[in-house]
């Protein structure tokens, strides 16, 4: 790894994890490599990162790092998060008195705008970002002649689509990829949990060797379980006509969730339909607005890839997903 890289690392970061020292020890032989390690551990920087070294001291050689998102919410995050490493680098490589140009990044999905698409056929990115369907359509299109130039290939969320009609459908496009190449591009796959690993390691490259980084990492996760009601079978409650009615718990249950929601920075609430979860949010909406408050955000529903763009989250903001 180069002096700028190394500097720009001490700056931002006070050491490496366990699994960057090993990812990086795999990756830089040049070996397919299998990261296993929680969310938060550093795994994403880890594969990039050896790539980006190489990508600021020569940029503009054609499109060399392709990282593959099953959800295009996810591509979009990491667009966002490469720019502090790549800025940050070219900042110390210029200021070591070293040339250095831009590195380009671009996103390809179903929501690219077709002059988007043009653009980069005709000027590829240094990275490309994008997902397993949009990599097909690159392949069997002219268009996709730009991946000729990739060196790395980078799945993400691996354990989502190996083992499934969409992971086999991915598998034929790599494929499709290294005829493209002509040399088998290095392949790095990440996932936070994956079992079992030497099913998922084949799945990565098959027929190759695939190095695991598995750290052993485990986080560490606090669970409880909390009831609403004081007596969960008091919902008869008698009316002026003499028949019984059937209580509604969600009082009850919105009350317990807004005072969550309340009480921590970012709240996810897991539902059992998109129509719970939209009049959920609205309920809760309407709850915190009886309550005084300068910094409210009203509650949204991210459940779709793509919303979650340009959105922060704050201690009013209620994010829910199916």
């Amino acid at each position: 790894m180069r002096e700028a890289t190394r500097v720009w690392f001490s700056q931002a970061f006070a050491a490496p994890t366990a699994v960057q020292v090993q990812a990086w020890d795999s990756i830089a032989t040049g070996s397919d490599t299998l990261v296993v390690s929680p969310t938060g551990s550093g795994k994403t920087l880890a594969a990039f990162l050896w790539a980006l070294d190489g990508l600021v001291a020569e940029p503009g050689l054609g499109c060399r790092v392709l990282y593959i998102s099953p959800l295009r919410a996810l591509a979009a995050d990491v667009e966002r998060n490469l720019r502090a490493p790549l800025v940050g680098i070219e900042r110390v490589a210029r200021d070591m008195g070293q040339q250095t140009g831009t590195v380009r990044t671009a996103i390809r999905t179903a929501d690219t705008p077709a002059a988007e698409r043009q653009r980069m056929a005709r000027t590829p990115p240094d990275i490309l970002i994008t997902t397993p369907e949009s990599l097909f359509l690159l392949l069997t299109s002219r268009a996709g002649a730009f991946l000729s130039d990739v060196r790395t290939v980078i799945i993400d969320e691996i354990h989502s689509v190996a083992g499934t009609k969409r992971g086999s459908h991915l598998s034929l496009s790599l494929q499709r990829l290294d005829l493209l190449t002509g040399t088998p591009a290095q392949r790095i796959g990440l996932s936070a949990t994956v079992r079992p690993v030497d099913t998922v390691a084949h799945f990565l490259h098959a027929g190759h060797d695939v190095r695991v980084v598995d750290p052993g990492l485990r986080k560490a996760v606090e669970l409880s379980v909390n009831v609403p009601l004081p007596d969960m079978t008091a919902f008869d409650e008698p009316v002026e006509d003499g028949q019984p009615r059937r209580a509604s718990i969600w009082p009850a249950v919105e009350m317990s969730i807004l005072s969550l929601i309340e009480q921590h920075t970012s709240t996810i609430v897991f539902t059992n339909s998109r129509r719970v979860c939209e009049r959920l949010s609205s309920r809760l909406n309407e709850l915190a607005a009886d309550e005084p408050s300068d910094d409210a955000v009203p509650a949204s529903l991210m459940a779709q890839a793509g919303v979650a763009r340009g959105q922060s989250t704050s201690w009013r903001e209620l994010t829910t997903a199916r």
